[in-house]
């Protein structure tokens, strides 16, 4: 929070694989508002899936601590500084074996679809509630 520190180590990353996002930005708002900017500015939807987000045992703890949700944390948490990026699906085998990317959904075609899956099989409006900037 108080050193924050941006990823300059995953735009290199990219770079050397030869990966050009076709769209990023920072989730310093929060994930669920980042990708919901995201869906906005393409005029796409998206799924993302519950179990591949990664969340840090850190907030987990906090989290659980706080009678708060982990995946509401790590979704409308912010201040994290890390990249939110999407690639086309062929250049995604570049990324597979990368550890510091980690992918947690796509985007689809309907750009009212915008849901997060759950590991219970339900799939549930992405919605932000994180910070909003004036």
């Amino acid at each position: 929070q108080l050193r924050p520190d941006a990823r300059p180590d995953v735009v290199r990353q990219l770079r050397q694989l030869g990966v050009v996002p076709t769209a990023m930005i920072d989730v310093s708002d929060g994930l669920a508002s980042e990708v919901l900017h995201l869906c906005a500015g393409s005029k796409v939807g998206a799924k993302l899936f519950e179990e591949q987000l990664p969340i840090h045992d850190k907030t987990f703890l906090a989290a659980t601590e706080l009678n708060l949700s982990p995946v509401t944390a790590a979704l409308n948490g912010g201040e994290d500084y890390e990249l939110l990026f999407t690639v086309r699906p062929s250049e995604f085998e570049k990324l597979k074996t990368s550890a510091h990317v980690t992918a947690i959904g796509y985007m689809t075609d309907d750009p009212r679809q915008r849901v997060l899956a759950t590991k219970a099989g339900q799939q549930t409006p992405l919605q932000a509630q994180g910070w909003k900037s004036f």
